[in-house]
């Protein structure tokens, strides 16, 4: 790209050729106002706040979608712009019901502020307005049609962003309404809960059910962190006021979906109504009671002294946990595992980012769930199909990616995958501990084309078998089980420990910790800090979000105060 030199506002700019006037002002710390613009949807120059003044060229032009040009003069504050802006303000207030009083977002409107801005203290054309429907009928966001200002930036989100093309305009002119689908209601849509069309909205139109009035952007704090739902590792930002989580966001042009994140990432961890394990707990005369930490720790190295251990964990939890586990039964007679099974390797190809997948023009499926497990996997691959990737589904049973698949096979028919695949330049295949034998040589053809994404359902996954940590299961000839993390629950589990003592580290109460000998608590994922290694190998921060109740301890301090214990 080369450099292109014009003046802002009678300061000299310099930006890239391909950048927006509105680009350059940015990068140059040049503020232009906008409502119907944002950074992770393509430009679309329909709300006009936007307008600038060119030098030579005729009329006022939206700054959005205008680039840039070498020796272009830019006037962002002329009085023919200001004068458009504020007529478009004094239209989007006389056409809905804008009155700030009663909406949650006023303190933190994009419509509101540009008010403000421009000095609009009356309402230039009143009218009564028509009552429009509220859909209040998806669980954890709303839709006030009387607070739309058309914007469509939620509809530009679901498509461009989660691609699922959920969200569209009905009827025209004043009677434009959004609708889900073919007008149903948002609870019995499409929609797949992944908050995109919520965090791109400018006003009060889409609202967070749990944090609504719940504290303006000045109440509030911040903390970025990553999620631990599971292997991809999105960026959050986590809202939280008064030690209460509020919401959750995407952060914008993050790795590795920059944004994008699923429900649940955004919505379910904020509903987790289950029964927090608090304090350890020690069996005595058969029933479970509470205790301190020294008694519950030292029988646990009590135990682990005195006989054959084996320790096997879930991978929901960070690398320091990890290391700490594999340490601490490298100091006793037994071994650590994995609860969870690992996506074979495949022995060949090159490991692809999540970005990859976008860039490719064949997609094979095998396998694997994405859109039940690893959401944004899935999502991402409806992207590619919209950038007119071709994708392929290799599968016994059902998958819901085959919806939009070009073609769906059995394992059988793998050979007429890879024969269509044989002419793509970049071919990306996705798969998981449910591809079978087949798949694993019969991509080698491709060749340098290939690249490949193992969706391990392990949480951290690669921080456990960086550690060294195998799938393994009780293997029968422990005299006591040590589990750690947050296992599914899995009846087969609890029959295959055999009545040995077990420890069971966990955060919430479950059949796994009623049948324990000795539960350790543990944090959840918004108290814990340290790290996790993403699906692409790379390492992130997971920063501690809220304190941990009185009684709960890190997981990593507990398993090194056993390894003193053992010393």
């Amino acid at each position: 790209m080369s450099e292109v030199q014009l003046t802002i506002n009678g300061q000299k700019v310099v930006a890239q050729s391909g950048q927006t006037i509105l680009e350059a002002a940015q990068a140059a710390d040049i503020d232009i106002p906008t409502l119907c613009y944002h950074p992770a949807l393509t430009a679309w120059g329909a709300c006009r706040m936007c307008l600038v003044e060119v030098k030579g060229m005729r009329g006022l032009q939206t700054s959005c979608t205008c680039p840039v040009a070498d020796g272009m003069e830019v006037q962002t504050e002329s009085d023919a712009a200001v004068e458009v802006r504020k007529f478009v303000l004094e239209l989007l207030f006389a056409e809905r019901n804008h009155y700030c009083m009663f909406c949650q977002m006023s303190g933190d409107c994009e419509l509101q502020d540009m008010a403000y801005r421009y000095g609009l203290d009356h309402f230039t054309y009143p009218r009564p307005y028509d009552k429009l429907p509220i859909d209040a009928s998806r669980k954890y966001f709303i839709m006030d049609q009387n607070r739309c200002i058309l914007c469509m930036r939620c509809v530009r989100a679901c498509s461009e962003i989660a691609a699922n093309h959920t969200l569209n305009v009905r009827e025209r002119g004043s009677k434009s309404m959004i609708m889900a689908d073919l007008n149903v209601p948002f609870g019995d849509s499409t929609c797949i809960e992944c908050g995109s069309c919520l965090q791109v909205c400018p006003t009060g139109a889409l609202i967070d059910a749990r944090s609504a009035y719940g504290g303006r952007e000045k109440d509030v704090t911040h903390t970025e962190t990553t999620c631990m739902q599971c292997s991809i590792g999105c960026a959050l930002d986590v809202v939280t006021r008064y030690n209460r989580l509020l919401r959750v966001d995407g952060v914008w042009d993050s790795e590795p979906s920059g944004g994008l994140l699923c429900v649940d990432g955004r919505f379910k961890p904020l509903y987790d109504n289950r029964k927090r394990v608090t304090a350890p707990m020690v069996r005595r005369d058969g029933k479970l009671v509470e205790s301190g930490w020294d008694e519950a720790l030292g029988a646990v190295a009590e135990q682990l002294k005195s006989g054959t251990s084996q320790g096997l964990a879930a991978c929901a939890t960070t690398n320091e946990t990890l290391d700490a586990f594999t340490k601490l039964f490298s100091k006793v007679n037994g071994e650590a595992g994995l609860l969870e099974p690992v996506a074979p390797a495949l022995g060949y190809g090159t490991a692809a980012k999540l970005s990859d997948i976008l860039e490719a023009d064949f997609v094979v499926v095998a396998g694997a769930q994405p859109l039940d497990y690893q959401r944004v996997v899935g999502y991402f691959i409806h992207r590619a199909g919209d950038n007119g990737a071709q994708i392929a589904v290799i599968t016994d049973s059902q998958n819901k990616l085959s919806e939009r698949a070009d073609m769906t096979v059995s394992y059988a028919d793998t050979d007429k995958v890879v024969k269509a695949a044989a002419d793509a330049e970049k071919v990306v295949l996705v798969y998981s501990v449910g591809a079978k034998g087949k798949i694993e040589a019969a991509f080698r053809e491709l060749g340098d084309n290939l690249s490949y994404l193992a969706l391990s359902p392990g949480r951290n996954q690669k921080g456990a078998t960086a550690e060294g940590l195998k799938p393994a299961e009780p293997n029968g000839a422990a005299t006591q089980y040590f589990l750690m993390g947050e296992q599914a629950e899995d009846p087969a589990l609890l029959e295959k420990l055999n009545g040995a003592f077990t420890v069971v580290q966990a955060s919430y109460i479950s059949p796994l910790v009623e049948r324990a000998d000795v539960v350790l608590p543990a944090p959840v994922w918004y108290e814990r800090a340290g790290h996790v290694t993403n699906i692409e190998g790379d390492v992130k921060a997971v920063n501690q979000v809220l304190p941990m109740p009185e009684g709960v301890r890190d997981d990593a301090v507990v398993l090194a105060a056993l390894i003193d214990l053992l010393q």
